[in-house]
């Protein structure tokens, strides 16, 4: 697949060098959390569709942070393209609250904003126009579901998370936490489980990774170092897969725990790299998003508010592939 990558320094150095925009098309942002990442690069191929299928009528242009944060760099790079007048942003928000700031400058600046994969805290709605990605309560669920499955008397489970400020991995772990407990909490991440219908978290957990993959895959060494009878490690996001030779050298060792369902592996997204891990026997479900969808749907989202349509429903939710290795060749949406 080509890539379509500019790194946040080049654009924004265009950008505060005072480069003017074509005048003869729009010009709408696609801000991820980060941009050296696989999930990410998939939303990007999506925004290039929907800008190839413009004939010309906005540029997408992709900007983020280069590599995972706390969110800071990620609300500069909005707020730039606030002073910049870009015509509309849509923002993978990786620290709900600490983006507020870039948000209502772009509410003022009359530059409409859809946020995806993640979203804004819900006091703050009033400050994008609409959602569109992943029913993220859903992949928690959809993941403890699948655990679930394979330890119905439950045991000890170690949840591993993206930032602890991050609205969706909250929302995740909530949908984990609630269904294995059998209860829903009344707000994100939820109370960890403490012997619930038989569910206990580990010491230490949940994990937060910042989307930092090679530690991802570090602390689920040093979690099943500490532990080597866990019953259940399941993942909000791919973190670990997304470096698969490391990834590989880590889970292998447990390949016959993860056969036998002794330990119950299940992560979250459905990438190819990660399809493969898993019919490699490195895992027993993936419960995946569709960024391409997101990145297309954003962009065209757009367009048409631009065109004088209506903007599109808030939220707008773009599905889930559960997959196992029972359905692993039928699993995922074409």
């Amino acid at each position: 697949m080509k890539k379509y990558i500019v790194t946040a320094a080049v654009a924004l150095s265009a950008l505060m060098a005072g480069q003017a925009f074509a005048q003869e098309k729009f010009v709408f942002a696609l801000v991820p959390k980060n941009m050296n990442n696989p999930f990410y690069d998939q939303a990007l191929a999506g925004c290039k569709k929907a800008e190839e299928e413009s004939k010309g009528a906005f540029e997408c242009l992709y900007i983020g942070p280069g590599e995972h944060g706390g969110g800071e760099e990620q609300t500069q790079i909005v707020q730039d393209l606030v002073a910049k007048k870009v015509d509309a942003i849509g923002v993978s928000p990786s620290n709900a609250a600490a983006i507020t700031v870039a948000l209502q400058a772009a509410k003022d600046a009359g530059i409409p904003v859809i946020t995806w994969d993640s979203d804004v805290l819900p006091e703050n709605k009033d400050l994008r126009v609409a959602y569109i990605g992943t029913h993220n309560y859903e992949i928690g669920t959809n993941l403890a579901k699948i655990i679930q499955t394979i330890k119905p008397k439950g045991g000890t489970i170690c949840i591993q998370s993206g930032g602890a400020a991050a609205a969706n991995h909250n929302e995740r772990m909530k949908g984990i936490r609630d269904v294995l407990r059998g209860k829903e909490a009344a707000e994100s991440p939820g109370e960890a489980l403490a012997g619930e219908n038989g569910w206990t978290e580990a010491a230490g957990c949940p994990l937060y990774t910042n989307d930092d993959f090679p530690l991802s895959v570090q602390q689920f060494q040093d979690m099943m170092g500490k532990m080597p009878d866990l019953d259940a490690f399941t993942a909000t996001g791919g973190f670990p897969q997304f470096v698969p030779d490391a990834n590989r050298a880590a889970v292998a060792p447990f390949k016959d725990k993860i056969a036998s369902k002794s330990l119950a592996l299940v992560i979250a997204d459905t990438l190819p790299v990660q399809i493969d891990q898993m019919k490699e026997g490195l895992s027993l479900g993936q419960v995946g998003q569709r960024p391409f969808e997101m990145g297309y749907k954003v962009m065209m989202a757009f367009k048409d508010m631009k065109d004088g349509k209506p903007a599109p429903a808030d939220p707008t939710y773009t599905g889930l592939d559960v997959c196992t290795p029972e359905n692993v060749d039928t699993c995922i949406a074409k």
